[in-house]
């Protein structure tokens, strides 16, 4: 039987591009309902751009959809209604914008007082970047990440994914499923506060942690560990790379074995893991030469089946081919709004035994529209009206007065 914890739960999602989609993206697979609300327009990710196609297709599945004019105060009272019934309402907009439509936490208080209002911002709401629009990329930059990101004497690189939005999303999934546990438990109901420049700040936490103990700021240095060798290391292969970590005095010694370089063990410039440090390039040369003639997939074997940690650095291609992904069904299969099949990666965990099947379809902009309004008390003439007045835009011609009405 598949488990729908969050089952009965109801979310107002105000998301937009990854972090807080991506959290509700959670949350629905969870069994939560997740309602999307999104302007006339639509979110910026079905601007037809193959960005915005992948942020939808990835973070939007098995939502429902509806369309409100937050600036026409009948939508806002829309929305002020769904978020009365809401369990959890939850926003990135750009800062302050939604104490601009009068949909802040404290109008959110008053409207649901065991409402869960979440806010994701770029820089934090206290301090003197708060009220700047924050992406990705300028909590990559302001947070030292960039800046420990790249080659030895070369520039600051960032992270090859949008790793900051995507950590950020498992925060906010772990702060709202707390913020829930607390309310049943305790009956506690508090805001959430998540920035994406203190996600970046804390997913380097060794590395602050090591600043204050060595007082040395960690620098660019390519791969490989700072203090510790061979750690990350890339060595090339005869087709293509693999990293290596075996620093240890136990794995250290086993690995010059394995490897048939039992001298290496002894050898003064790698005898202790300073002197391994201190000589890292010739020791990158000497575990190169000793692996060069194998293929990455054999040096895993090689080494893995020893007990050494082995990674062979893989493709995309390579990654959706790979033994381990399909054995462990890391992929299902989602649903495009014109009823296109996708795969798509699913959430990186079991619970319970068995994979998550459902095929969750990509709702059209507005699909819902009518069939929430019906779930908050709307007639089918209230809602015609809305329609034709632009405060609501639902899917396909207006709504028969006898096809939508109250549920409440």
């Amino acid at each position: 039987m598949k488990h729908n914890p969050l089952q009965g739960i109801r979310v107002v999602d105000f998301g937009h591009f990854v972090a807080a989609p991506a959290a509700s993206q959670t949350l629905a697979e969870l069994g939560a309902d997740v309602i999307k609300v999104e302007p006339p327009e639509g979110d910026w990710v079905r601007s037809g751009t193959s960005l915005g196609e992948s942020i939808l297709r990835s973070y939007n599945r098995g939502k429902r959809s509806i369309s409100l004019n937050l600036k026409d105060p009948r939508g806002l009272e829309v929305a002020e209604r769904l978020i009365s019934g809401a369990d959890i309402v939850l926003q990135n907009m750009r800062p302050g914008a939604m104490n601009a439509l009068g949909l802040g936490s404290d109008r959110v208080r008053e409207l649901n007082p065991r409402a869960i209002y979440a806010t994701v911002s770029g820089f934090g709401l206290h301090g003197p970047s708060r009220n700047r629009p924050g992406l990705d990329i300028a909590a990559q930059a302001e947070s030292g990440l960039m800046a420990i990101t790249g080659e030895l004497g070369g520039t600051p690189l960032r992270v090859g994914t949008t790793i900051i939005d995507a950590a950020t999303a498992h925060v906010l999934t772990e702060a709202l499923l707390a913020a829930l546990l607390d309310r049943e438990r305790f009956g506690r109901v508090a805001p959430i506060e998540i920035s994406l420049l203190e996600v970046a700040v804390h997913l380097q936490s060794t590395e602050w942690t090591g600043y204050d103990v060595t007082g040395t700021a960690p620098q660019r240095r390519g791969n490989g560990q700072p203090g510790v060798a061979p750690a990350a290391d890339l060595i090339a292969t005869k087709d293509g790379y693999i990293v290596v970590s075996g620093y240890s005095a136990q794995h250290w010694p086993r690995l010059c074995d394995v490897l048939g370089r039992p001298d290496m063990a002894t050898d003064p410039r790698f005898a202790d893991n300073n002197a391994r440090v201190a000589n890292r390039g010739a020791l990158l040369i000497a575990l190169s030469d000793a692996l060069g003639d194998r293929t990455s997939e054999q040096c895993v074997e090689l080494l893995a089946g020893n007990g050494i940690v082995v990674g062979a650095v893989r493709s995309y291609d390579q990654v959706r081919t790979a033994g381990d992904v399909i054995a462990g069904e890391f992929f299902t299969r989602g649903e495009n709004q014109d009823g296109e099949s996708f795969d798509v990666v699913r959430m990186p965990y079991l619970l319970g035994e068995q994979h998550d099947r459902i095929v969750r379809r990509v709702p059209r902009l507005g699909e819902h529209s009518a069939e929430i309004a019906a779930e908050i008390g709307y007639t089918g003439d209230e809602l015609n009206a809305l329609i034709a007045a632009g405060a609501v835009r639902a899917e396909g011609p207006a709504v028969h007065p006898d096809s939508v009405t109250s549920s409440a």
